[in-house]
């Protein structure tokens, strides 16, 4: 079965120039400023909740990044099951999805400190670990919001039999 295409977005290269009258009109930029504000709302939320997972408990010298890991494969679960719910279950508001999801879950996972993580156990004479760790995180993260996804349709389902 084919998936419809959704009709492209015809901009001209000129600005100032005509569009089609069939074609889709781009939305105003002004008009992105709600989403702009709540990304950033979200992500001020987000990157705190990191911040005081890593207070909780640090990172120090070489040693394995276990907070890292576990906020970015927590927060790839969350994100799996959220897409569902917000996808297929609930019809939500249109600032719901890039407030909570590019946000809140954006600022709470963090591949840049995966990088400086792994870059920091490579240097440190951990290149076991931080090797390990450069294929254990994405291939965690994979699987739980497979995994999640896969769980918040099978609960939804038996909930609505």
């Amino acid at each position: 079965m084919k998936t419809p295409k959704a009709p492209a977005v015809v901009e001209p290269a000129d600005p100032d120039a005509e569009l089609p009258p069939s074609a889709p009109r781009p939305a105003p930029r002004h008009a992105q400023l709600p989403v702009l504000a709540v990304v950033a709302c979200g992500g001020m939320l987000g990157a705190a909740a990191r911040y005081g997972a890593t207070l909780l408990r640090p990172t120090t010298g070489t040693g394995f990044p276990w907070t890292t890991l576990l906020t970015n494969v927590v927060g790839c679960a969350v994100i799996g099951a959220f897409m569902v719910l917000l996808t297929e279950v609930w019809t939500a508001h249109r600032l719901v999805r890039p407030f909570f999801g590019t946000g809140v879950l954006g600022g709470f996972t963090t591949f840049s400190t995966y990088t400086v993580d792994v870059q920091r156990l490579l240097t440190g004479g951990r290149a076991g670990a931080g090797l390990g760790y450069l294929v254990l995180t994405p291939a965690a993260c994979l699987v739980a919001v497979g995994a999640a996804a896969w769980a918040t349709r099978t609960l939804v389902a038996r909930r609505g039999t």
